[in-house]
């Protein structure tokens, strides 16, 4: 364990390093004086202190001292550790993280004070091979049925359901109009595991998997027991792995009809003709499918780096990301009917995941930052409208709406410029590695 010892008049302190991120403080001052804390520490009691015969804040110095003394001297004793603390951190140029901890306090009533300060510090990152990194990004290539999809969504509110009078057999992408009711191995059916004319679309994967796979091939008026089991990870605890059968009775089959896509209905969607429609989802698609090959390719990038440059990193900062992931997961998670019960089971379940999740995401961020300050890379205003205008064009909103949404919230507007900043910072990257 490396040691530095700074001594000064009547005093010396140890740095020991526990680890990269890591400092133990040690402080031992054999004599002490607080003469000039519990002077400020009387001062400041004075104002909130009502004696009897003054009004509030009068009170004679000397009788607050005398009245409050044992407390005054705990603040003064507390203001002395900052103090030292926060000096010692600036002399030895310490980026720390958090708050310190402050341990083994051993204090001889206006002698003398030992005590021990850990902190975590940000870790010296060096980020080395960048020359043996090898990635491959995909090719993107958008394709007419990709445009017939885009298309079908446009047309959605317009379609309608018909039933299929012909004599056919359900299959994916139809709508089975059916009655339902699941039984559990006790022989207990649930009002919750029925449904009466109920309309599902086959392979849109809306009930428990096996169950629209096992409809396929069904035919109008026909019925079946379907048994199957429910998910490992199923939100509800008690139908974990639970075995069910549903009894299930197909009424109709539907599919939904689209009507012709012209010029007319284009317009109706915000493009001047169906020919401008697909040069400009084309392009959107495109757009998107670039995104996602960037963002794929970046992960892996991240990854061998990770793999490359190993280095302690500060646990409070992975308790932050932590905290921040958990707060976004639960706001989409209630979004989908979650209580504060499955939330907790949710977590409990994927705790380790959650974490593994976040100190990837720190040790990504440690070693973007480093690389960006040896490239010289910074967000700049013109930055910050061209992203503006890029995401305008992706959504078909107003460049001055999205500006003003991030512009009314300086976090909001911190993390897309940090994000602008990691985009250029792999745009720098990606020279000096290679990308097949």
């Amino acid at each position: 364990m490396m040691q530095l010892v700074v001594r000064g008049k009547d005093m010396s302190y140890t740095v020991e390093t526990i680890n990269d991120c890591t400092k133990k403080l040690v402080f031992n001052f054999e004599t002490l004086d607080l003469t000039a804390e519990i002077k400020k520490a009387v001062k400041q009691k004075q104002k909130t202190t009502s004696l009897k015969g003054f009004r509030k804040g009068k009170a004679p110095l000397s009788m607050v001292e005398q009245v409050h003394g044992p407390q005054i001297e705990s603040e003064a004793l507390n203001q002395f550790v900052q103090n030292q603390f926060f000096d010692a951190v600036q002399k030895e140029e310490l980026r720390i993280v958090g708050y310190p901890t402050f341990e083994n306090m051993n204090y001889d009533e206006g002698k003398s004070v030992k005590f021990d300060a850990l902190v975590e510090i940000f870790p010296t990152v060096e980020v080395k091979g960048l020359d043996k990194i090898t990635v491959t990004k995909e090719t993107v290539a958008v394709s007419d049925e990709d445009v017939t999809a885009m298309e079908k969504n446009y047309l959605g509110s317009k379609a309608e359901m018909k039933e299929i009078e012909e004599d056919v057999k359900l299959e994916t992408g139809h709508f089975a109009v059916i009655n339902f009711q699941g039984e559990k191995e006790d022989g207990e059916k649930p009002e919750n595991m029925k449904g009466e004319e109920f309309v599902l679309e086959i392979g849109s994967g809306q009930f428990i998997p096996g169950f629209e796979d096992k409809m396929i091939g069904m035919k109008k008026g026909e019925k079946k027991v379907i048994e199957l089991s429910f998910p490992t990870d199923y939100h509800v605890e008690e139908l974990k792995d639970a075995k069910v059968k549903f009894e299930t009775e197909l009424l109709e089959i539907k599919q939904k009809m689209f009507p012709d896509f012209t010029d007319e209905l284009a317009k109706e969607f915000g493009f001047e003709s169906v020919e401008d429609f697909k040069t400009k989802t084309k392009a959107n698609l495109f757009s998107q499918k670039e995104r996602e090959a960037s963002e794929k390719l970046h992960q892996e990038i991240l990854e061998k780096l990770i793999e490359a440059n190993k280095f302690d990193v500060p646990a409070s900062l992975v308790s932050q990301q932590e905290a921040s992931l958990k707060e976004d997961l639960s706001r989409n998670l209630k979004g989908q009917g979650f209580n504060e019960q499955m939330l907790g089971e949710y977590f409990e379940k994927w705790a380790g995941d959650l974490s593994e999740k976040a100190t990837f995401q720190v040790r990504s961020g440690l070693i973007l930052d480093n690389l960006a300050k040896k490239y010289n890379v910074e967000a700049s205003d013109s930055d910050f409208d061209a992203k503006i205008e890029e995401m305008a064009a992706g959504s078909g909103m107003e460049a001055e709406q999205i500006k003003s949404y991030y512009g009314s919230d300086a976090k909001l507007k911190g993390n897309l410029m940090y994000a602008i900043r990691e985009e250029k910072t792999f745009e720098k990257l990606k020279e000096e590695i290679k990308v097949k």
